[in-house]
């Protein structure tokens, strides 16, 4: 038999001392009186009562103990129960973490879908742009051997202009060709620059004498802004920047105004020198300017295919100049004109 409480237990010992003094003095007392065989008679029954409320007690604990040991552990059951959804409950700011991170996960892969997006929209318009760029030549071309296979050739006033017209619309091909060839190799960073120690100013009065009769058939006036009597040297690879300078005032004659002029400048800056190259032509609306540099990028379209040219100048100027590690900006005003400028190092 097992008590839970103190007061069970006294309470049992008092009962056991109660029953052994009427076990033992009772009797004794009552032989006196009646006779011993009253006496045992007596003992017997008490013996009996006292086995009796023993095991009722023992009983009636058992059942008790059991009740309170199943509402016992039931009430722990029940304990541990909530003590482990509290161990597995989630933290809030695991929640947040792992919120945060979903949001970074799908804000870096909707920017990446966008530049994909962005690529993809440019490279449908640059196979656009070329397709037209060549579709013009090529059906030139196309119509001028037309015209001399069905009997133009035997006409001698027309066989060798319109020969002479096919042969111009090669040219033209094989310049896109070549200029997308060599943007190819300037974006894949194959070409190797032979950098040396050029006099700016002597490398830019070769090219503006190289292109004097072009400027002269629109009237157009190709010039320094001032006179510079002493050399500038700059570290560039010449054949590159005349390339770069080239275009530039080639860009400048094609857009320019009839009796008008381009200038080129040239200014210290510290380690640097900057040359622009300035007209007074036609100018650009501003929402162009962030474009200008891309391959076969037309402000006007119509305009600027009768203008000549491949429409890949500025983009390989954009390209040559960064491959100096060097940058290239343009400003333009609609009907002011339009100036672009690069910087290249100082020589030392």
């Amino acid at each position: 038999m097992r008590f839970t409480r103190p007061f069970e237990i006294g309470l049992l010992a008092s009962s056991t001392v109660f029953f052994c003094l009427v076990v033992l003095l009772i009797p004794l007392k009552l032989t006196d009186f009646v006779g011993i065989s009253w006496g045992l008679i007596f003992l017997t029954a008490l013996a009996v009562a006292g086995t009796c409320f023993f095991v009722v007690n023992w009983s009636v604990n058992r059942f008790l103990y059991g009740k309170v040991k199943l509402i016992y552990k039931t009430i722990l059951s029940q304990k541990l129960r909530r003590d482990t959804k509290k161990n597995i409950s989630v933290n809030p700011r695991l929640l947040d973490e792992v919120h945060d991170r979903v949001e970074d996960w799908v804000e870096t892969n909707n920017s990446e879908i966008e530049k994909l997006k962005e690529q993809e929209a440019f490279r449908r318009e640059f196979l656009g742009n070329l397709a037209h760029e060549l579709k013009t030549p090529i059906f030139s071309i196309q119509g001028y051997i037309l015209t001399l296979l069905e009997g133009g050739l035997e006409d001698p006033s027309v066989n060798r202009v319109f020969l002479e017209r096919a042969a111009s619309g090669v040219d033209r091909i094989t310049a896109i060709l070549q200029d997308l060839d060599e943007i190819t190799r300037l974006e894949s960073g194959r070409v190797e620059l032979n950098l040396r120690k050029i006099n700016i100013v002597d490398l830019a009065r070769e090219c503006m004498e190289n292109l004097e009769m072009r400027a002269r058939e629109k009237n157009i006036t190709l010039q320094f802004n001032h006179k510079y009597d002493k050399p500038i040297f700059v570290r560039c690879d010449k054949e590159k920047t005349l390339q770069v300078l080239n275009n530039l005032l080639v860009n400048s004659i094609n857009y320019g105004k009839e009796g008008g002029k381009s200038d080129v400048r040239f200014f210290d800056m510290e380690d640097k020198i900057l040359i622009e190259v300035a007209d007074n032509g036609l100018g650009m609306a501003q929402e162009h300017l962030p474009r200008i540099f891309e391959r076969f990028y037309r402000v006007e379209k119509s305009r600027a295919r009768n203008a000549g040219g491949s429409g890949l100048g500025l983009a390989i100027v954009k390209h040559i100049i960064e491959a100096h590690k060097q940058t290239i900006n343009v400003r333009s005003t609609v009907d002011v004109g339009t100036t672009f400028t690069f910087t290249l190092d100082k020589a030392k």
